[in-house]
């Protein structure tokens, strides 16, 4: 339970510095498991980015607007029509190859509600984060089977192959995000 705690707020702590993702990733399905290391990672995250949108929306409001407006101008209109399931979608194909950082302070130029923002960010993180937490879970479970640790043994085995082929549709998905809406 203390691990459990220590891990969810310095969790917070990184996404408020603005720290990459994917070790904490497979870090919470190496120690928790899929289940919970999904939960625990998710809520955290969550929390931590919105944390970030509201700090940035109250403080660096037009520092964003002039750096980010010309180049997600084109964003504007599909956030107008539906900014929840819109920055879902965006968030599920990791933005189009846009860094996380980015993504917690993007909505700041479309004044997105912070409920929405909170709901949009957690239904869209969940399966890409699903995906990384199963790899942290397979990889721990490769450690269990005290099998000599070699990376032919990692890549094929089951726990591991079918998180990555995910991750590689997921990547996929993005691309071709990229190439149709983010040009």
């Amino acid at each position: 339970l203390l691990l459990t705690i220590i891990f969810f707020i310095f969790t917070i702590v990184w996404m408020l510095l603005m720290g990459f993702l994917t070790p904490l990733l497979l870090f919470s399905g190496f120690v928790f498991g899929k289940l919970w290391g999904l939960i625990i990672i998710l809520t955290a995250t969550t929390i931590g980015s919105t944390l970030v949108y509201l700090l940035a929306g109250f403080f660096l409001r037009d520092f964003i607007e002039g750096k980010l407006a010309p180049k997600f101008s084109k964003l504007r209109e599909f956030f107008n029509k539906n900014d929840i399931l819109y920055f879902m979608f965006f968030r599920f194909a990791g933005g189009g190859g846009t860094p996380n950082p980015i993504q917690n302070v993007l909505p700041v130029l479309f004044n997105m509600p912070v409920k929405n923002y909170f709901i949009a960010t957690f239904l869209g993180n969940m399966p890409p984060m699903f995906v990384a937490v199963a790899l942290g879970n397979g990889i721990e479970k490769v450690i269990d089977q005290n099998k000599e640790l070699t990376i032919s043994a990692v890549l094929f085995s089951h726990e591991i192959y079918i998180p990555i082929i995910l991750i590689l549709t997921i990547l996929f998905i993005a691309f071709l995000i990229k190439k149709l809406y983010l040009k």
